[in-house]
């Protein structure tokens, strides 16, 4: 197994509790369940912006101290202020070290999209991302049938969540759909966690004209941003060269600023 199949089946019984102690009609009394979303694939077209998404999370599966005490309050609303165009947030806690209130604890504060960023497989994970204020879901193609993104991405949409649909190869745009709104490649190979952005410019011209497209993973400067722009991509996820500083904010702000000189 790669290291997404492991995460899958780590999580799955852990999703069968919180279905058990927080059932659906409860996930649907929160009060953010109808709040109207945030749209992301505008947030990163509209004139002006920086199109970057900045990640909070506090570790990985490949790095497993970025940033562990990390203050979700004061990260994002830093991110927000430095001009990000939206906020992806992990939710994963055994892999990512992170937990569905870092969203619930910022939504007020946050006025950009908040992407949910973890390994939905199950509608019930869906209905949990709306309830805790998130305004888009990530759908792992890697991890799903063709089936399942279309039944996912279509209850998502029907929520009023837009999706985010991350492939890691060309093979695996056959599950593209309607329903999906951005489309991201992944610059880490999953066997060998190595990352490169040569992956993204390697594939655009196989990516669809339609669809807002972004690079996620390995953006390390502003002419790796110019260098995705002139392929096509309009959005850029950055989540480690911020966290592992002292003040993701800060280095938000000033990569956001070389970016517009």
């Amino acid at each position: 197994m790669n290291i997404l199949q492991k995460i899958i089946a780590y999580k799955k019984p852990l999703l069968e509790q919180r279905k058990r102690k927080t059932p659906l009609a409860e996930l649907q009394k929160s009060r953010f369940f109808n709040r109207k979303n945030i749209s992301l694939s505008g947030a990163l077209t509209r004139p002006g912006s920086s199109g970057i998404i900045a990640e909070f999370k506090r570790r990985s599966p490949s790095k497993p101290a970025i940033n562990p005490a990390a203050d979700p309050v004061r990260v994002t609303t830093g991110y927000q202020q430095a001009g990000a165009a939206a906020i992806s947030v992990l939710t994963d806690t055994h892999f990512f070290g992170g937990n569905n209130v870092d969203i619930e604890q910022i939504r007020s504060l946050i006025k950009i999209p908040i992407l949910r960023k973890d390994f939905i497989f199950d509608p019930y994970q869906v209905y949990e991302a709306k309830s805790i204020g998130a305004d888009a879901i990530l759908l792992i193609a890697e991890i799903l049938s063709k089936n399942e993104v279309f039944n996912l991405a279509k209850l998502a949409n029907e929520l009023g969540l837009e999706v985010l649909l991350e492939i890691h190869s060309v093979s695996q745009l056959e599950k593209f759909n309607q329903y999906i709104d951005v489309l991201g490649v992944n610059n880490r190979n999953l066997e060998t966690f190595e990352v490169s952005i040569e992956h993204s410019i390697a594939i655009s011209n196989e990516l669809p004209e339609t669809v807002v497209k972004i690079s996620e993973s390995g953006i390390r400067s502003p002419e790796d941003i110019k260098r995705l722009q002139s392929y096509g991509f309009q959005g850029f996820l950055i989540g480690e060269s911020f966290m592992k500083t002292g003040n993701p904010g800060e280095a938000c702000k000033r990569f956001i600023e070389q970016i517009k000189n």
